[in-house]
């Protein structure tokens, strides 16, 4: 991986599909300014002693994202990333549509709709109790990555 997320069209996962996950993957979200993701990263392999799995750009929202561990490091600048920081974590499921219609039984408001993002599809909701949380699956992309 040597050419930064930011530099366009750029996507990496160790898998692409999340429909076989036996249980949620969660993340934690770091935020980070830009130019700082790839040193962030660095970082974060370090400290869990474990390479991302994850790496790719979202431009329609102007920012690049990794995933090493249990961690979703999530570079842009400040004005591209308020939105997202009220959001408490993200959880990678086997199907984003099961745990919207299992979010809407138990009176979870969504914020966000179920819509195509890069890595697959993915949601937010805001559940009874007032987490903010991301629901998304992973599904290859038509070219295979």
């Amino acid at each position: 991986m040597t050419q930064h997320p930011s530099a366009g069209g750029v996507m990496r996962r160790r898998s692409n599909d999340s429909s076989d996950l036996v249980e949620p993957r969660v993340f934690l979200r770091v935020f980070t300014p830009p130019g700082t993701l790839e040193e962030v990263t660095a970082s974060y392999e370090r400290l869990l002693g474990v390479a991302r799995d994850m790496w790719f750009t979202y431009p329609e929202k102007g920012l690049a994202l990794a995933a090493v561990g249990g961690f979703l490091l999530i570079e842009g600048a400040d004005d591209l990333v308020a939105r997202f920081r009220s959001t408490s974590g993200t959880l990678l499921v086997d199907s984003a549509r099961a745990f919207l219609e299992r979010l809407e039984a138990e009176g979870a408001e969504i914020v966000s709709p179920l819509q195509s993002v890069p890595t697959g599809s993915g949601f937010t909701a805001r559940h009874r109790d007032g987490l903010i949380v991301e629901y998304v699956e992973h599904r290859p992309t038509p070219d295979g990555r």
